[in-house]
């Protein structure tokens, strides 16, 4: 079981790079169930280790790399594809937000102190990467759906979806980006309380 979940991390960080070369080429479907795939295994996985007690420190580097990766990856291509502001700018401030935690917790490293993620079933972090994933989702449902759609298309359910989906893609951005910068304030915090122990 170990090994199956510790190979769910390494299929993200391969599917993170993946996802790259696949919008590229405008395989619109195959981006959209690779990014699907790996997004159900970063619940599967944690889910598994949980639940065997078979988490393990290299265990848990993979799982938060591979998120990472994902996210930040697939949201960099979507700002190449759609390059308008409202989608360009909370990108930037959240990438930025994933370097500032990981300096915070780099520095705390070098004091041999770890910050780790809160506990917390639906803790900001845990709701930021979820409305992440699903904003991410409708973005390139998008682009998969459009390669369905010709000037005789009639059907109402695909059109439906190609109106929905921008409102779910967009809303989902800028509620994943307050709910980002409502984690990173809660990391702060956190990292002010740890460096007393360093002043102690």
């Amino acid at each position: 079981m170990k090994f199956f979940v510790n190979f769910l991390s390494a299929f993200r960080i391969f599917a993170a790079f993946a996802i790259i070369p696949t919008l590229m080429f405008q395989m619109y479907w195959t981006t959209f169930i690779l990014y699907t795939l790996a997004a159900i295994s970063d619940w599967f996985d944690g889910y598994l280790a949980r639940k065997y007690n078979v988490c393990t420190k290299i265990g848990g580097v993979m799982d938060h790399i591979g998120d990472k990766l994902l996210v930040v990856n697939t949201l960099i291509m979507l700002c190449v594809m759609m390059p308008v502001w409202f989608i360009v700018v909370p990108v930037i401030i959240m990438i930025a937000r994933e370097l500032y935690i990981s300096g915070l917790r780099e520095f705390l490293g070098t004091q041999k102190i770890e910050m780790p993620v809160p506990k917390a079933r639906f803790s900001m972090g845990k709701i930021k990467t979820t409305l992440q994933m699903i904003s991410i989702a409708a973005f390139l449902l998008i682009f998969a759906i459009g390669t369905l759609i010709t000037p005789t298309t009639e059907s109402r359910f695909l059109m439906m979806l190609i109106y929905v989906l921008p409102q779910i893609g967009i809303w989902g951005t800028w509620l994943s980006l307050t709910a980002s910068i409502w984690s990173a304030t809660q990391y702060t915090f956190t990292f002010a309380e740890k460096l007393k122990q360093i002043k102690k």
